[in-house]
């Protein structure tokens, strides 16, 4: 059974390691700070963080980090109940902006309103078929999808009519949009998507980076975390109890308690098999005029689930066009395992292969394969019919490492085998709007206290079993567009690909 807190007779534990200072990592060491039965806890958080190229200071988060971007959707839309009730309690916190120090002050959040569509009929295969099976994936990973894009907006609309009846403002901001000239409507822009949707007035967008800035702001003013640049290369450990982390340069880093939340890297560190795999997802920005800007400055977030493309309203005079999908998959095989389920070594000699995040500080030449731009392109030209835009070179594009899980669940648990190993991962693409919440979640399970609606969700649900075979595991939960099992290499050596 999964431990699930420090001995209840003991005391907190006198140390704590954070590994990774995404929006996990961070919000986790904000609560932390903030919580006094942790008063006496030293609370360190270590990061792969380049430096700054004006100075020679270390930047938290890293600059590839996924919770490092433009923007990102605020919204309480979800299929779960339970994600829609978090969500709306987080966005509380966004919606704040009468101070300057307020999360939603100063550009952080933009309530822009969201049309959340999906199409009748699904495409061909993406919904349905085995997210890998096509790339070789392993017989227990060739799972069909439960649900689809429609089937997942027409929850996530009867999920946020039930919120509404306990509140007004979102009840008066809310409609459903039953047919494409009812979403052109809605848009305003000329464009569509979709043929049946709703819209959220209440729903909106933040600055990723800004947010994660002010995020980190708030962690140093607490004057009790230690931040500490370094690139953890193994966990150190025994056989039943972590006790800290390896770095590359050669310095251990010991500790009660060691909080993994190194997002789309986790694999790295420890075995997932079966539970998260990292996926890369095409994202493009375009430069425009003031003119332009002006055009789509009164546009909604436009969400399709049954293609999984999006646009934000643009700002700064950039547009940004994205695609929530099933990804890119990239094996890569390690030199060392990770730290698996148990002590115990893997049967085979074959190499540990994991989906490993490729990103432009690895490879600064990286771009998006030209599947990915054809299908920017493709919703550029549906959701925004400004011909001057269709053909316009992206300005950058950039490549956004989910760590997902088979239902779209964080995974927030200890683990089952280790003491003193705690994961905080899986963001499955959709972790980042709980920002204001989210560390106060992580450190209630820390203590035992998980919320009941999010136990199971949230549980660890590895095997003690190594693995033998690499087994990817693709998110089903509806939300997805695109097709399933693409390997970024292979999408990479196709010619034309994105500039």
């Amino acid at each position: 059974m999964t431990k699930c807190s420090f001995p209840s007779n003991s005391p907190p534990p006198s140390s704590i390691l954070i590994i990774g200072s995404g929006v996990f990592g961070l919000s986790t060491a904000y609560a932390l700070a903030r919580r006094d039965v942790f008063s006496r806890t030293s609370i360190t958080v270590v990061d792969r963080a380049a430096g700054d190229s004006s100075n020679c200071d270390p930047v938290f988060p890293a600059r590839d980090a996924s919770s490092i971007d433009s923007s990102r959707i605020i919204r309480s839309d979800y299929a779960d109940p339970a994600y829609t009730a978090l969500a709306a309690e987080a966005q509380k916190q966004w919606r704040k902006s009468d101070c300057p120090d307020d999360l939603g002050a100063e550009g952080r959040y933009t309530e822009s309103g969201l049309v959340l569509v999906a199409d009748d009929i699904p495409s061909q295969s993406p919904a349905q078929s085995p997210p890998a099976a096509k790339k070789g994936a392993p017989p227990a990973q060739q799972q069909k999808a439960k649900k689809n894009g429609l089937g997942y907006v027409r929850a996530s609309w009867e999920s946020v009519v039930a919120l509404s009846a306990h509140d007004p403002e979102l009840a008066s901001r809310i409609r459903e949009l039953p047919d494409a000239a009812a979403i052109r409507d809605a848009v305003g822009t000329g464009g569509s998507s979709g043929s049946w949707g709703y819209l959220n007035g209440c729903a909106g967008w933040a600055d990723a980076e800004k947010s994660m800035s002010w995020l980190y702001e708030r962690v140093l003013r607490t004057g009790r975390v230690e931040f500490i640049k370094g690139t953890v290369t193994s966990l150190v450990h025994g056989d039943r109890t972590v006790t800290g982390a390896m770095l590359s340069d050669g310095r251990t880093l010991s500790a009660d308690l060691v909080v993994l939340a190194t997002g789309a890297w986790t694999a790295s560190l420890l075995d997932l098999s079966g539970q998260a795999t990292a996926t890369g997802q095409v994202l493009a920005y375009m430069d425009i005029s003031e003119e332009e800007e002006q055009q789509l400055a009164k546009m909604p977030t436009l969400l399709n689930l049954t293609t999984g493309l999006f646009i934000i309203p643009p700002s700064n005079r950039v547009l940004k066009i994205a695609r929530h999908a099933y990804g890119y998959l990239n094996p890569t095989d390690l030199a060392t395992a990770p730290l698996l389920p148990s002590s115990d070594t893997p049967d085979s000699d074959e190499p540990w292969t994991i989906s490993y995040p490729l990103t432009a500080a690895s490879d600064p030449a990286l771009s998006i394969p030209n599947e990915g731009a054809a299908a920017l392109r493709q919703a550029l030209r549906e959701m925004i019919p400004l011909p001057a835009l269709h053909d316009r070179p992206f300005s950058s594009t950039r490549l956004c490492w989910y760590t997902d899980t088979a239902a779209g669940d964080f995974i927030i648990s200890y683990h089952p085998h280790y003491d003193g190993l705690f994961v905080a991962t899986g963001g499955s693409g959709h972790g980042f709007k709980f920002m204001p919440v989210l560390g106060d979640k992580i450190v209630d399970s820390i203590e035992g206290r998980c919320p009941a609606e999010f136990r199971e969700k949230w549980a660890w649900k590895g095997t003690t079993q190594v693995r033998s075979v690499w087994d990817p595991v693709a998110t089903e939960d509806g939300s997805r567009g695109g097709e399933p099992g693409l390997i970024l290499a292979e999408e990479l050596r196709k010619p034309d690909h994105a500039t």
